[in-house]
């Protein structure tokens, strides 16, 4: 009987799908014979099942379904975007975005030339009841280590589809399931408050018990808290607050900022401008983030942006590329469904090193470990100065307490150039693989 609901659901599923394609058709259509001379519809579905905790017990279950779609047309090479969530009105949808169109500037077309691609990219799926006793057990494998925690969680099953034509007779689809999970736990002593949280995105079978085991591992490390040291000095950053450094790299990275003369590194290309230990490169096809294709239908490939500290390339996207005299790399992507598709990177890379995370904390001396900072990123010129949200101090090599009322300023492009090492310890951050890393010149103020 099991079997057969699976069969009935997957049947479902793929008539919604076929619907939905036929729908995606005559929008296209409606919006040529309406005036456009080139048109894109870009939609995404999904079917979720989160679970909620809440003060160490299950709060919620819910099952909901969602479609978001954004019509993107030029009419007299003037682009309008319109979007609709839920049951598309084709007719409403094409109106708004050629009025758009009226008010924005002339500019060259791009659209993605015609192909077919079509992608099941699999992935794991739990049922609620799955998810609700990975929840519970997590929770009491917390709360048997430290009874007085407070724990939070959401786990949650999902399916998603991105599809994508076009005018010029692309048509791009991929489908993927996926678990996640977040977790937190809020420790009280007195006035000194402690809140620890992670999670993981994955289309294989959840492991929460390495979650637990790092939770637990952070609130051992922080039974005792220290004062900082103070100037610069030595800091491990872990994979949690690594991202600090990728996100300025990616932005400095990337084909806009090329063309606006903004990045730093617009003249540097096959020139030394980080340390020679740092290697990064953009892999499409590694999971749980694969991506075939960008928001534009071009297809994703792999990038060999930095490799032994010497910059190699930009991303871009078509629009850019084309700016730049450059071929399109794949990274055309919508930070918004309402947005337009510019640059931006999909699983970002970083080599590790060949360091576990104990070995790492054995060699400082007079330094601290970063794990997750309060506070925005530095901008595209490098600087920063941002508040710890969680860090230990470290003396000849042990974690001796939790530091607080912290602060952390410097120039990611500099501290670049000062890697003393990296882990083997790498995790996912988003879509940014990364491995904890030790970098001086970070000022420290406490």
């Amino acid at each position: 009987m099991e079997n057969r609901k699976g069969r009935d659901a997957g049947l479902t599923r793929v008539g919604f799908l076929l619907q939905m394609n036929q729908e995606l058709e005559s929008l296209l259509q409606l919006a040529l014979n309406q005036g456009a001379s080139h048109a894109e519809v870009y939609q995404v579905t999904s079917q979720s099942q989160p679970v909620f905790f809440e003060g160490n017990r299950l709060k919620q279950l819910e099952s909901s379904q969602s479609v978001g779609t954004a019509l993107r047309l030029w009419r007299d090479n003037r682009p309008g975007l319109a979007v609709a969530y839920g049951k598309i009105d084709a007719k409403l949808l094409v109106e708004k975005a050629i009025a758009l169109a009226k008010l924005n500037d002339v500019e060259t077309i791009e659209l993605a030339p015609p192909h077919k691609s079509i992608h099941d990219l699999g992935g794991a799926k739990a049922s609620v009841p799955e998810l609700v006793e990975l929840g519970k057990r997590a929770i009491a494998q917390l709360r048997q280590e430290y009874p007085e925690l407070i724990c939070s969680a959401e786990l949650e099953s999902e399916r998603e589809t991105t599809t994508i034509i076009n005018s010029q007779g692309l048509y791009c689809q991929y489908s993927e399931s996926a678990l996640s999970y977040y977790i937190g736990a809020e420790l009280v002593r007195g006035e000194d408050f402690l809140d620890i949280y992670e999670g993981e995105y994955s289309k294989d079978k959840l492991d929460l018990d390495f979650i637990v085991e790092q939770i637990i591992q952070r609130l051992n490390w922080a039974k005792q808290n220290v004062p900082p040291p103070r100037g610069r000095v030595p800091v491990l950053l872990t994979a949690n607050a690594a991202t600090l450094l990728w996100v300025t790299v990616s932005s400095a990275l990337n084909g806009k900022r090329v063309k606006e003369k903004s990045s730093p590194w617009s003249s540097q290309q096959q020139q030394l401008v980080v340390s020679e230990k740092i290697s990064l490169t953009q892999q499409p096809d590694r999971s749980p983030y694969d991506c075939p294709f960008d928001d534009e239908g071009m297809p994703t490939q792999e990038l060999n942006l930095i490799e032994g500290g010497v910059l190699n390339q930009f991303y871009c996207d078509r629009t850019v590329a084309r700016e730049l005299n450059l071929e399109p790399t794949g990274n055309g992507f919508r930070p918004s469904l309402d947005s337009y598709p510019s640059p931006s990177l999909v699983n970002l890379i970083v080599a590790p090193g060949n360091a576990d995370f104990s070995q790492l904390v054995q060699q400082l001396d007079k330094g601290i470990i970063v794990d997750r900072i309060l506070g925005g990123s530095a901008d595209i010129s490098g600087d920063f100065s941002v508040n710890l949200d969680l860090g230990y101090r470290v003396e000849n090599g042990a974690i001796i307490g939790r530091v607080k009322d912290t602060a952390l300023a410097g120039n990611v492009y500099q501290i670049l150039k000062q890697v003393i090492s990296l882990g083997n310890d790498s995790l996912w951050n988003g879509s940014c693989f990364t491995p904890s890393l030790i970098v001086d010149g970070v000022s420290v103020v406490g």
